[in-house]
């Protein structure tokens, strides 16, 4: 079911649970894709959660969708651009508060479920808005520093869960990139798993029989 009153464009699979507020799970897509894609994940997961799957804010040509630029310069080498990635942060963060205000969801049980750039933000909101998140699934992506706010937030970060996964072949975000993942968490004393497996950048069935298996556990 769409869904396009509030700040961003989304779509919606409730809970099967009515009697309760349900565990909130928000879906970030990748560069380029819609909040179609995520969202077939959907069926899959357990029926007592809440899905939102949002598009991200700027429309590309000639289809799909971005959090934020990235740019192709024949000399450096690709860039993003930063400061639209912090904007689409801001707007997740205010996102997850219409979405509470919205529906019958638990503010203390929320979820982001992110792929590739959409795994990026994910990390940026976790660590910029700990008090908004409980558990972070992120796929294909990796901590962009310069997203992340530490100002006074390191004490707020105990309850934080983290799974993270990526493609040891993966051609579009280096694994090498991925891997500082584990000890940037570990260093901020975050609970977190880490894995990796033999695909290119997408999701193998092992891999989501895993973050299924993770999710459950703590929802």
């Amino acid at each position: 079911m769409k869904n396009n009153t509030l700040s961003l464009h989304y779509l919606i699979k409730e809970s099967k649970n009515p009697n309760n507020k349900a565990p909130l799970l928000v879906m970030l897509h990748g560069y380029g894709s819609d909040e179609k894609d995520l969202f077939s994940f959907a069926q899959e997961l357990p029926k007592d959660l809440f899905i939102i799957s949002a598009r991200a804010p700027f429309t590309m040509e000639p289809y799909g969708n971005a959090w934020y630029a990235i740019n192709w310069n024949t000399t450096t080498g690709k860039f993003s651009d930063t400061e639209q990635a912090k904007k689409s942060v801001v707007l997740i963060a205010n996102f997850i508060d219409e979405l509470i205000a919205k529906y019958p969801v638990d503010k203390e049980n929320v979820t982001l479920f992110g792929f590739s750039q959409g795994s990026i933000l994910s990390y940026a909101v976790a660590l910029n808005y700990p008090e908004k998140i409980k558990n972070v699934i992120a796929l294909s992506g990796y901590i962009q520093e310069e997203l992340v706010s530490n100002e006074g937030k390191t004490n707020s970060y105990a309850h934080l869960d983290f799974y993270c996964s990526h493609g040891s072949v993966d051609q579009v975000i280096p694994v090498a990139l991925a891997r500082k993942t584990k000890p940037f968490l570990d260093n901020l004393g975050i609970k977190n798993q880490y894995s990796e497996f033999p695909v290119g950048h997408g999701v193998a069935p092992q891999n989501f029989f895993e973050l299924k298996a993770w999710l459950e556990k703590r929802i």
